[in-house]
């Protein structure tokens, strides 16, 4: 489209304020933030527990019907609701997940929002931000390497060399090290053996760092993560290697939350990356409950669709956080809801009402699901210039008949004026009293139960298939006191069932559970079903092909 500007181009047109001028807007003094250069900051873990005591603000979720090609923009309707709660006078600020450099340079792309809703500098939170990412890779690294360092030396554990369960990481999609073979050449080198990687996102070490509440708390969950068993089936824990210690020194200032801003100058704390398909998808409790102190209203997002993003929000996050939602925003396209209707990427640009009308079923079941969980929800279209009034009357329409509200938003071309009007809604939602919030499930549900009870009550499934081995496992876990346990769904992101090409709202349907892992430091279980993968790939044309720099050493090609 002629006369557009590009994401990238926008974001460097913006006019950001130094980050001291952007902590004053939330009460937070100089001395508290730890520069990383004049537009980013870390805030200092002793300002951090100074806060214990005030009273927490509004928290707000912002969800999504399941993904697809044609776009949903998640982030960019919460960057905009922030800056639409800023423009109408609220004290707000916005929490978000870091990206991973490995979506940004295959298929997806960045996740700093888009247009006139982005979080700037974007270039920089794209790619290596403060170091966090790197500093999780070294931690779950440094681990691995100290488990084969015991075996060499003597295995004074005695862990079994068929047993292992930890991986090592890398924050790319590279589908070559999915699975390899380890410690070849020679005695010098270990024992040979199979193992692999994982993207780091996928890491049970970023689980610990986003759920932990300080450095103490983060050491404890290190320390408690399984990496091995031994012949007689008992676990090793990190602590047992002494590996915890080592491990909590290279994540010392990876716990502290980031400060940045979006093109509007309203205050962001980007902290953690979990993926939601594969992990819990939150960004970190200290950045949100640091949040909850410092502004009266804070916007934050879970990844992917509601089934995954938003399920493990209120699961895993806010029932191990204490945390209760007081709202939460549904992000649709008329675009995503044709795709969902049958229509081919190739043909959106067509106008298609009864399409738009056959999707909306996967809109209407998030919005049945999210009301299970007892709070508010509302919808927000994200308007694309090629919707048309009768596509968008159409959802309307789907969603009153649901007695719902929906609310067309245009933040992405006119920033936070596009949206004030969900804003304002959303503040007298979240003002109106505290939602009747309730996770899905009880703690001490048996784990097949609340893997079977998420399949049909989230997903619309007519139950699971678990085989044997994985039933054992799981009661096994339950004998050892890990059935208290909330369970983490590692699912196809593009369904509601385990088949990526089942869109729309598919019911009836099996989802099978092919492992479990247990996260003991993490504090979840986690359920991978159907050909879920903890290694992506990259696509036949990633996006790393059209990134590089310009003759002024300007980044080009990121979005």
């Amino acid at each position: 489209m002629t006369g557009i500007k590009s994401d990238i181009e926008i974001a460097r047109a913006a006019q950001k304020r130094p980050i001291g001028e952007v902590g004053a807007m939330l009460g937070i003094p100089d001395d508290a933030l730890i520069p990383y250069g004049r537009d980013k900051a870390k805030l200092d873990a002793g300002f951090i527990r100074s806060l214990g005591e005030r009273a927490n603000g509004k928290l707000i979720l912002v969800t999504a019907i399941n993904p697809t090609p044609a776009g949903e923009g998640k982030t960019t309707t919460t960057v905009g609701l922030g800056d639409g709660l800023s423009r109408i006078g609220r004290k707000v600020a916005i929490c978000l997940r870091e990206p991973s450099l490995g979506p940004c340079f295959g298929v997806k792309g960045g996740a700093a929002g888009g247009g006139h809703a982005q979080v700037v500098p974007m270039e920089d939170l794209n790619l290596h931000f403060t170091g966090d990412f790197h500093a999780i890779t070294a931690a779950h690294n440094l681990l691995a390497a100290m488990v084969d360092n015991h075996i060499h030396w003597g295995n004074e554990q005695g862990i079994d060399v068929r047993r292992f369960v930890w991986r090592r990481v890398v924050d790319m999609n590279d589908r070559a090290l999915r699975d390899v073979v380890l410690s070849l050449g020679g005695v010098g080198n270990g024992f040979p053996r199979q193992g692999g990687f994982d993207i780091t996102v996928a890491s049970e070490v970023m689980a610990c760092l986003c759920l932990a509440t300080d450095l103490a708390d983060l050491q404890r969950r290190l320390g408690d993560m399984i990496v091995a068993y031994r012949r007689d089936k008992t676990p090793v824990f990190a602590k047992d290697i002494e590996a915890d210690g080592a491990m909590a020194v290279l994540l010392k200032d990876a716990m502290l939350p980031n400060l940045v801003q979006t093109i509007e100058n309203t205050p962001v704390l980007v902290h953690g990356g979990p993926f939601a398909n594969i992990a819990h998808g939150c960004n970190s409790v200290v950045a949100t409950k640091a949040g909850l102190k410092l502004a009266d209203y804070v916007v934050t997002e879970a990844g992917f669709g509601a089934d995954l993003g938003a399920e493990k929000f209120f699961d895993i996050k806010c029932r191990k956080a204490g945390l209760r939602p007081a709202a939460t925003v549904l992000v649709a396209t008329v675009r995503a809801l044709k795709m969902n209707g049958g229509v081919a990427k190739s043909e959106l640009g067509r106008e298609d009402v009864a399409a738009v009308t056959a999707g909306c079923v996967n809109l209407g079941r998030h919005i049945g699901n999210i009301r299970k969980f007892g709070v508010p929800v509302v919808v927000a279209i994200n308007h694309f210039v090629s919707d048309t009034p009768a596509e968008i009357e159409a959802v309307q329409a789907y969603v009153a008949g649901l007695g719902a509200e929906v609310f067309l938003c245009r933040h992405w071309a006119e920033g936070s004026a596009g949206i004030e009007q969900l804003a304002r809604r959303v503040a007298e939602l979240a003002d109106a009293g505290e939602a009747a919030f309730a996770p899905l499930y009880p703690d001490r549900m048996p784990l097949a139960e609340k893997i079977e009870t998420v399949a049909r009550e989230i997903y619309g499934a007519a139950g699971v298939s678990i085989g044997p081995a994985v039933l054992d496992q799981l009661q096994t876990w339950e004998a050892e006191g890990y059935g208290d346990l909330p369970v983490c769904m590692a699912k196809t992101q593009y369904s509601f069932s385990a088949d990526p090409t089942l869109l729309g709202a598919p019911s009836g349907h099996t989802v099978p559970v092919r492992e479990v892992r247990l996260s003991a430091g993490a504090g979840f279980v986690v359920a991978i079903c159907g050909d879920t993968l903890t290694m992506p790939g990259l696509p036949r044309r990633p996006s790393a092909e059209r990134i590089y720099l310009n003759e002024d050493g300007q980044i080009e090609g990121l979005f």
